[in-house]
């Protein structure tokens, strides 16, 4: 446990920081999932971490790691396994096991104290020490994840958005610690960006604030990575704040390809300086359901018939950088980014600045 505390230290002064540190907590106890029993359903991470679930899975479904990387097992965030179920462990292998019998025979396994403390380990409450600059647009640029990360994307976003920062004479916070989402330590920021977030970060009372901010008036953006688990567990953030699921993307040797971005409504602020059309190459993601019809006001879209999405993950009518309401509060998400590439993208630039810009204005008609 004191081996645990230095390290825990060691990160939170090494947390990113503008001049300072973060305070550390007492450990979690409100983490999401704590208590729930083991399921088919459950994250394979909470599977893994207990012997006995861990032994009914592979009794139950030996081949279930067979040829899967070594990232899909870890226990150890940031891990693919806090992001997945068997369900889609069994689906993306192509295999049929009796799921039922799966489930059941793991709600026979007691959750134990031993679990709760286990769940919460990848969760903090360590608020960060922080100066900002008076008179100054405050962005709160955050990066703590638990599922899957994309150093090399991570990076270039995080230069990206600093290098914006400074062009504009923008205050920037950086941060990979959860307990940044308290009410009064949000209040301080006109805007929070999430960078590449996968993993479920937030305790309930970290989730409660977010949600409280944006309500209250507050602005998200979010990139990329931040919408693109193949299994979310908080719903108000798929569904209340992004606005769409994340369906999928075209896998290898088609995973990177190029596509043209079709720019739509130029008459709004995002859209300002940007061509009608352009091509870049990344990586494409679908989703599950249309953005629009979360009353989403789509900023671009991607021409399906440049690339090649494969049947599955066509959507027809293919957003894929939105704004949204939340409450009194205002989000944009874009799905472009991946490749580290992008974030030097003349016209990515030009786009993502222009959501920092028009999420940071003062406005008097609420969203």
């Amino acid at each position: 446990m004191k081996r645990l505390k230095r390290i825990a230290a060691a990160l939170c002064a090494l947390g990113g920081i503008w001049g300072g540190g973060c305070a550390l907590a007492a450990p979690v106890t409100d983490c999401p999932m704590r208590d729930a029993p083991f399921t088919a359903a459950s994250p394979v991470v909470d599977i893994l971490l207990n012997p006995a679930a861990k032994k009914v899975l592979e009794t139950e479904f030996p081949d279930v790691f067979t040829g899967i990387p070594a990232d899909f097992q870890s226990t150890k965030a940031p891990t693919f396994a806090s992001i997945i179920t068997i369900r889609e462990l069994a689906g993306w292998r192509g295999l049929k096991p009796d799921m039922a019998r799966i489930d059941a025979a793991l709600r026979k396994v007691p959750v134990t104290a031993a679990d709760r403390l286990a769940r919460c380990e990848r969760y903090d409450n360590d608020v960060p020490s922080v100066s900002i600059p008076k008179g100054k647009p405050a962005l709160l640029l955050f990066e703590k994840i638990n599922g899957f990360r994309d150093g090399p994307s991570v990076d270039a976003a995080h230069t990206a958005f600093i290098a914006m920062a400074k062009r504009n004479g923008w205050a920037i916070v950086t941060t990979d610690r959860g307990g940044a989402f308290t009410p009064g330590f949000l209040r301080r920021f006109d805007a929070v960006i999430w960078n590449n977030i996968s993993g479920d970060v937030l305790t309930l009372s970290q989730r409660a604030a977010l949600k409280s901010y944006m309500e209250r008036g507050g602005c998200f953006i979010g990139v990329h990575g931040s919408a693109g688990d193949p299994v979310t567990f908080w719903d108000w953030y798929a569904d209340g704040l992004i606005g769409a699921r994340f369906a999928g993307h075209p896998g290898k040797p088609k995973q990177f390809q190029d596509a043209k971005i079709v720019v739509e409504g130029a008459g709004h602020p995002i859209a300002a300086g940007l061509p009608r059309d352009w091509v870049m190459n990344d990586e494409w993601y679908s989703f599950k359901n249309k953005p629009r019809a979360g009353a989403a006001k789509v900023i671009a879209t991607l021409d399906e018939a440049s690339y090649e999405p494969g049947d599955k993950l066509r959507m027809g009518d293919h957003p894929i950088a939105w704004t949204r309401c939340v409450g009194k509060g205002r989000m944009f998400y874009s799905a472009i980014g991946h490749r580290p590439e992008t974030y030097v993208d003349a016209h990515y630039v030009t786009m993502l600045e222009n959501a920092v810009r028009w999420a940071t204005v003062k406005t008097t008609g609420g969203c």
